[in-house]
């Protein structure tokens, strides 16, 4: 059983904070709950926990006998049976870290593996075999690996640094702004930014499947959101790519996000619950049969009666399940099934509606309603010297978002009215092989089937005008593609080659139904020209369909008028180099610079800007006209350096220099909303004794550029009536800059292994030194003694707007957390 008692606050971006007494009450009873049962917990003995896995070849899933297994820095180990299974127990409670190596094979280091005793750990582990066979193997391969097919531009991410991550809240997409070219800002949103990228420009693998949303309360057509769906205790690892994408993995322009999860346990049925101050969850897992083994999760958030109490505008409620089998049928083949979704459901709070900050978000927020899932199937065969994967998937997202005049539900009022359902079927197959003299191949294919049913109804402000849309949208569409990468190491794995192909086209129109015009080669290198010192350099082109919403857009007179503006693929062509140094097992040092290349990018057409500042919002991303006619670029250089033994602390130090800009009509380059110059990141977290951690990050961001508002505009009552916030004036596009943002987060855990049963008791704060964030000038309506608005004496088209803007937000955000598990 896992019982997690946590506090944490969740703060939108410029809104509110918590009643101190409120939070105080809860952090003070937690603190109460541990101090009683801490004499209990002092007086009872550590016991200790276990490992068990299966090792096996790579290429062909063939078992791995006699397999030396040892957990770093112990005398603890134990060798791998003739099937390849191994069994180590008297292991100490807590993150460790195991390193295997065989006759003919290459060493290999696993991520960090969390060990409690009240559960045994299940790993296998896939070595790859080595061109020379050799009679014995020292293991002196650094735990950093890398990639034939990426030698740049890729972060392996372990579950210690998910878990312990300061201020991260075991949320993925958080975790990941620590790390070079990925970008953060102080609002409450998930928004993944990388290298100037737009959110829209990244895609996202579990398991080799592919999945559209990580946030609850997902922007439709883009990446972002509040909080994440995926329940980090199915995480084994993850990677991040910011380039040098594979050739299976398209549809993106700036970043590929791989994510790896645990299996179920193989022996008994575990169980574990959560109670924390926002959510419940289950979470179950164990054998189905002697084949097959399962992990099933699902949580339900009870916001909306804390965010009433506290006087917040709106009422947030979230749901989510997740899900993982897999079934070794015999030792050639396996099959897997995963499944992940979320029910969001949100109402406005229009009995708080007292300060400007309440009015200022009642008067523009939409009511907002989702539900999503995405299920697939991985199927793989091993024969001999390769094997197949098939997988099988399918997405739903169904999204329903309204708007009223004064949030009175009158249908003479309504702004608003939005629903649409976005589902896509994909089919994928690959081949893995190796041969000759260590070649690498992967060939592949890919074909989807999408569609979109969309109804809208929305009255816009729209070149000095209301103007009413009430369409109606149902758009099929197919997908093909196919790929291939071959990948070699040479002078005993000191150069590395590789060169991937890869096509991809649809049935949307013309524009973009013939393969020839959407061809993707790309090219990587690696050279370890001296001991411990690699040259590393990747390019290629890469190519992304514009969003379903961009897609299936309707005009007023219900013309799809992005379907005949010659909408095409946005292209984007990269250029990294690097240097690499090693300096020992321990450490990792790299500097990168990079270049984007953008071209057939897409171009509002009602604001005369790039949509490359465009998705961070919520509600719908791409419903609106738009041209394949911008350009633009992304540049800059990254240093990332990794060390875990610096000082006893595991250090992640990053700085990025970035440059976002995109042309206008004139060809003149203005800078995106993802232009922030400057990011630099430290993350250090540290093991004590007695089974204390404490971790620390402090985060820098430059400022983000940003429109002023058009007050001659946003004044006009048919304007305020139907936006109920300012218009930015997009005639001075991001020409203003907001201050540099900048915050601490500190993290102490405390971990207690007893008989059969394990606490952990953790401290959280964020931004300790409570840092005010800029932010641009907001406006509200001035009213009169009764609360009317005013008009405008001199213009009575007008309203008259008052700026509420203050000396920036944020607050300290403190979590209290105690988790039991038995």
């Amino acid at each position: 059983m896992f019982l997690n008692l946590s506090v944490f606050f969740l703060f939108p971006k410029k809104v509110f904070y918590f009643d101190r007494e409120t939070m105080n009450f809860r952090n003070h009873f937690l603190l109460s709950v541990f101090l009683l049962i801490a004499p209990y917990l002092l007086a009872q003995n550590e016991e200790r926990g276990a490992i068990q896995g299966r090792i096996y070849n790579a290429k062909n899933n063939e078992p791995i006998p006699f397999a030396n297994i040892v957990i770093w820095q112990t005398n603890i180990g134990t060798i791998s049976d003739f099937d390849g299974n191994f069994l180590i127990t008297g292991v100490k409670p807590g993150f460790v870290e195991l390193r295997a190596s065989a006759v003919g094979f290459k060493p290999f280091i696993s991520g960090e593996i969390l060990v409690t005793n009240a559960r045994r750990v299940n790993l296998e582990i896939a070595m790859e075999e080595a061109l020379v066979e050799i009679d014995e193997v020292t293991v002196t391969v650094s735990p950093f690996r890398r990639r034939e097919e990426s030698p740049v531009s890729i972060q392996r991410i372990g579950i210690a640094e998910i878990e312990k991550n300061p201020g991260g809240n075991r949320d993925i997409s958080r975790v990941i702004q620590s790390f070079p070219g990925v970008s953060s800002s102080p609002s409450f949103r998930n928004d993944v930014i990388v290298r100037g990228g737009g959110p829209f420009e990244n895609r996202f693998f579990i398991d080799e499947v592919e999945i559209p949303n990580l946030n609850h309360f997902a922007t439709q057509g883009a990446s972002g959101g509040p909080v994440g769906i995926i329940n980090v205790d199915f995480l084994r690892e993850a990677e991040l790519y910011s380039g040098a994408f594979p050739a299976n993995r398209g549809n993106a322009l700036s970043s590929v996000l791989e994510m790896k999860q645990i299996d179920g346990n193989p022996d008994r049925m575990q169980f574990r619950s959560s109670v924390g101050a926002s959510d419940l969850a289950l979470t179950l897992d164990g054998p189905m049969s002697p084949s097959t083994t399962f992990i099933f999760s699902a949580r339900r958030s009870y916001l909306q009666l804390l965010f009433s109490a506290l006087g917040l505008p709106f009422l947030p409620t979230y749901n989510d399940f997740q899900f993982k089998t897999r079934t070794r049928i015999d030792e050639k083949r396996e099959l897997s099934f995963i499944g992940l979704g979320a029910i969001d459901q949100f109402r406005l709070n229009t009995g708080a509606n007292k300060t400007d900050d309440q009015k200022y978000i009642l008067s523009y927020v939409p009511v907002n309603e989702q539900w999503n899932y995405t299920v697939g199937t991985v199927y793989k065969k091993y024969r001999e010297n390769n094997y197949d994967t098939w997988v099988l998937s399918r997405n739903y997202l169904n999204n329903v978002a309204y708007k009223y005049e004064n949030n009175i539900e009158i249908d003479s009022l309504k702004i608003l009215d939005y629903s649409s359902a976005e589902i896509e079927n994909k089919f994928r197959y690959e081949n893995t092989r190796r041969f000759g003299s260590g070649f690498k191949l992967n060939l592949g294919a890919g074909l989807e089937y999408a569609r979109l049913k969309t109804t809208a109804f929305n009255r816009v402000f729209f070149q000095g005008q209301p103007v009413v849309f009430n369409t109606f949208t149902n758009l099929d569409l197919f997908k093909w593609s196919v790929f291939g990468q071959i990948s070699r190491n040479y002078m005993n794995d000191k150069l590395s080659l590789s060169f991937g192909l890869r096509a991809d086209a649809n049935s949307y129109s013309e524009s973009m139904s013939n393969m020839q015009d959407q061809i993707s080669p790309r090219f990587s290198a690696s050279w370890g020209f001296v001991p411990k010192w690699w040259l590393n350099f990747s390019t290629g082109r890469f190519y992304q369909q514009p969003a379903y919403t961009i897609l299936g857009y309707r005009d007023s007179d219900g013309r799809m008028a992005n379907k005949f503006n010659n909408l095409t693929y946005i292209r984007a062509d990269h250029l990294v180099g690097g240097l690499e140094w090693r300096p020992n097992e321990f450490s990792r040092i790299t500097l990168e610079s990079f270049y984007k290349d953008y071209s057939n990018y897409l171009y509002s057409v009602q604001d005369s800007i790039p949509m490359a500042s465009k998705g961070a919002d919520f509600g719908v991303f791409g419903t609106e006209e738009v041209r394949s006619v911008s350009d633009g670029r992304a540049y800059g250089m990254e240093l990332l350096m990794r060390h875990r033994q610096f000082l006893g602390f595991n250090l992640i130090t990053s700085y990025t220099y970035v440059r976002s800009e995109f042309s206008d009509l004139q060809g003149k380059y203005i800078p995106t909303a993802w232009d922030n110059r400057h990011i630099f990141n430290i993350t250090a977290t540290r093991s004590f004794k007695r089974n204390w951690d404490f971790g620390f990050k402090w985060r820098y961001v430059g400022g983000f550029p940003y429109s002023p508002a058009d007050l001659e505009r946003s004044s006009l009552i048919k304007a305020w009536t139907l936006n109920g916030r300012e218009i930015p004036d997009f005639r001075r596009y991001n020409s203003l800059r907001l201050r540099a943002f900048h915050q601490l987060d500190i993290r102490i855990d405390k971990q207690y292994f007893l008989n059969r049963w394990s606490l952990l008791f953790y401290v959280d704060i964020q931004n300790l030194y409570n840092f005010k964030s800029d932010e641009p000038a907001r406006f509200v309506l001035a009213t009169d003694a009764t609360g009317n608005p005013l008009i405008n004496p001199e213009d009575p088209s007008r309203y008259v707007l008052r700026n509420i803007s203050g000396d920036g937000t944020g607050t300290i955000l403190p979590t209290v957390g105690i988790i039991i598990e038995f």
